[in-house]
């Protein structure tokens, strides 16, 4: 297949381009600049030129593939509201050129989104689009192609980490190292899933290759790390002292990162793994962050 990959240079749809082209597939991948465009060259993808508020180059770009894989989205946390509601209208945009065909379409969105009771892991069943989570806007987009006759399923991602990048925590990492603190929120026993990279990677494949019309599947190899592990381990590699911060200080310390810091956002893959046969495999979150270089 031809697939039209948006985010194709960043930390995650750079994983997924190479493994795409590793199977066979052709990719033509989203680009500003043409730095962008040569990196893509060098791994053997084609650059489609455009970005994600010109939503007539997205359009065309899915006009021109057999697939679509989205997972550009502008992690700009001081206007989360505003990009959620950006990227529904990017999803709809591309889910446009693909109404009337059986062209797959897979969209990224975020495990809390399957959170359904307060405390227990996200599953892929759950999706409850009345969430104040602005992520909803994704969902919300992607349902409404679904009703169009779009071949639309999502990818639910937690921290996606490998030694050099682990979502969220990066920030976190880069609060510690600003402050001269590791913290967590409270006793610091709310969790947060993750993945490795590879992993990822590979379940983006299998969902364009095989996926099912309107499944979420959730690209989780770790059902939920405590935030105080996580401290922990940060504060070892920095080398600074680890702090418990409390929940009404939070926003204090965390800044927009206090909005994450407290909240529960373990997921469950069970559901994935069953209908998919995609067995995680690659190291764990703690393994990474005690691998990776702080200096």
């Amino acid at each position: 297949m031809r697939i039209f990959v948006t985010g194709a240079t960043g930390f995650l749809g750079s994983a997924i381009v190479q493994r795409l082209l590793a199977a066979g597939h052709q990719v033509l991948g989203l680009t500003r600049s043409q730095r962008g465009a040569e990196a893509l060259s060098a791994w053997g993808a084609k650059a489609h030129y455009g970005d994600l508020d010109d939503l007539a180059s997205l359009q065309h770009g899915a006009d021109l593939a057999d697939a679509v894989i989205h997972t550009a989205f502008n992690h700009d946390f001081s206007n989360f509201v505003a990009n959620c509601e950006a990227d529904g209208k990017v999803i709809t945009a591309m889910g446009d050129a693909l109404v009337g065909s059986v062209r797959p379409m897979v969209i990224t969105s975020f495990v809390a989104m399957g959170a359904t009771e307060p405390g227990q892991p996200a599953t892929e069943a759950g999706c409850n689009l009345q969430t104040p989570n602005p992520r909803k806007a994704t969902e919300i987009a992607g349902a409404s192609l679904l009703e169009r006759g779009v071949n639309a399923s999502f990818v639910r991602l937690p921290q996606v980490h490998d030694t050099f990048r682990q979502g969220l925590i990066t920030p976190l990492i880069e609060l510690a190292r600003d402050k001269g603190v590791a913290a967590y929120v409270d006793e610091g026993k709310n969790r947060w899933s993750a993945v490795h990279l590879s992993d990822a990677a590979r379940l983006y494949v299998q969902a364009v290759e095989r996926g099912v019309a309107g499944e979420r599947y959730n690209a989780v190899a770790e059902e939920g790390i405590a935030t105080k592990t996580i401290a922990e381990t940060i504060g070892q590699g920095l080398g600074v002292p680890v702090r418990s911060i409390a929940a009404d200080k939070a926003n204090d310390h965390f800044g927009w990162l206090g909005n994450f810091a407290a909240h529960d956002m373990s997921a469950s893959s069970a559901i994935t793994q069953q209908k998919t046969g995609w067995r995680p495999s690659g190291p764990g979150l703690i393994e990474d962050l005690q691998k990776m270089k702080y200096r």
